[in-house]
């Protein structure tokens, strides 16, 4: 096991509800503390996919990853009151909208590098639809309008360019804009996970009072209420973990139209298939987010009336996402590790496990403490 992960620690997983006088929860201050000090937050303020811990250095810069890293930020923000998250998620905000949007494609590229030289040029999008989400959430904050200009453009160009009479191509290659070619791997598919990205055009529509975006979101909900019961299994063995995390994107989408009885419907199958899944596969490959994406929907699903809390399975899932959080060195203390195998934490501190691990646990401790949760739209 790697020197550096094999140093978990849980810091005030909530098993009770919380004293008001403690403050800031431990595990969000030190997960905090690893996005602003840990250096994977790049100077330019885009975010690196993850960071090897066994060799200490960044993978590349990913767009995606950045959006989500705000997301994450303001989040923090909002439970810490820590002016410094609120500037490094406005930080790489400005760096979506400055460096990583190209004008010149009217696209947004998957990764950047300060010199431009990448491994491969593309498009996903998923990526565009994370982007625009966090750039909306920024502007609901600052009124800054390059904020809601960039988010609309992801999401012309996730219409223009992606959009096709059967599906969405889930990758465009840059610059002609060409679709890849698709594969087995969740990720090169067009299935129920792209409900997530496509979350942001209803918020597009109510960011500029244009309803024409919803029909796209419903036709996208549409055929993911087909297609999701056959998506877990798609491929075989241990992949089914990774599937999971894609899954649990839909899940996580099908909370903004919880009032509708086939959508609660869908989310208390989904939660069982999830969830039973989770248990079968966790002990040869766990992915830390997966555990906590299936937590926030139980939340969130069961505090919005639509599915009954299983307590005893969120309270199994927030000890088993609370167990990644690292304790370590500067560049992996308080982040939470991509997951393990056969009980080895795998070397990479995770900016997506940490977001997602971070707001889980937080909704958690909200529910043990009888506080009301925030909305679903800040899903991160």
């Amino acid at each position: 096991m790697d020197s550096i992960t094999a140093q978990k620690v849980n810091r005030s997983l909530p098993t009770s509800a919380p004293s008001p006088s403690l403050g800031v929860p431990a595990f969000l201050s030190a997960g905090e503390r690893w996005f602003l000090e840990s250096g994977i937050i790049e100077p330019s303020g885009g975010v690196a996919r993850y960071h090897f811990s066994d060799r200490a250095e960044n993978a590349r810069i990913s767009t995606e990853i950045t959006g989500y890293a705000v997301g994450s930020l303001l989040d923090l923000h909002q439970r810490t009151a820590n002016p410094a998250a609120l500037d490094a998620a406005l930080h790489s905000a400005r760096f979506l909208c400055r460096h990583a949007w190209n004008p010149a494609l009217d696209a947004m590229p998957f990764e950047w590098a300060p010199d431009g030289h990448l491994p491969e040029h593309a498009s996903y999008f998923f990526d565009n639809g994370i982007i625009a989400r966090a750039l909306l959430r920024c502007w609901r904050l600052t009124a800054n309008p390059a904020f809601l200009d960039t988010a609309t453009a992801c999401g012309q160009s996730m219409l223009r360019d992606f959009v096709n009479p059967e599906d969405i191509h889930p990758i465009l290659d840059l610059p002609r804009k060409s679709p890849r070619p698709r594969d087995a791997r969740w990720s090169r598919q067009s299935a129920c996970y792209q409900l997530k990205a496509a979350l942001a055009w209803l918020e597009l529509a109510e960011a500029t009072n244009d309803p024409s975006w919803r029909p796209h979101f419903d036709r996208a909900l549409e055929r993911a209420l087909q297609t999701h019961a056959a998506f877990p299994g798609g491929e075989p063995g241990p992949r089914t973990m990774d599937r999971l995390h894609a899954y649990g994107y839909f899940l996580e989408a099908l909370l903004a139209r919880a009032e509708v009885p086939e959508i609660r419907a869908a989310l208390a199958a989904g939660l069982t298939l999830a969830g039973d899944r989770l248990r079968q596969w966790r002990p040869e490959f766990e992915r830390s987010d997966v555990p906590a994406q299936i937590l926030r929907v139980r939340l969130w699903a069961h505090h919005a009336g639509a599915v009954p809390l299983d307590t005893a399975r969120a309270a199994e899932e927030a000890a088993w996402a609370a167990r990644y959080q690292t304790a370590g060195p500067r560049h992996v203390d308080g982040s939470f590790c991509f997951g393990s195998r056969s009980g080895e934490f795998t070397p990479f501190a995770n900016p997506v496990s940490t977001a997602f691990c971070l707001q889980a646990l937080a909704l958690y401790q909200d529910h043990l403490a009888g506080r009301p949760l925030p909305p679903p739209s800040t899903l991160v």
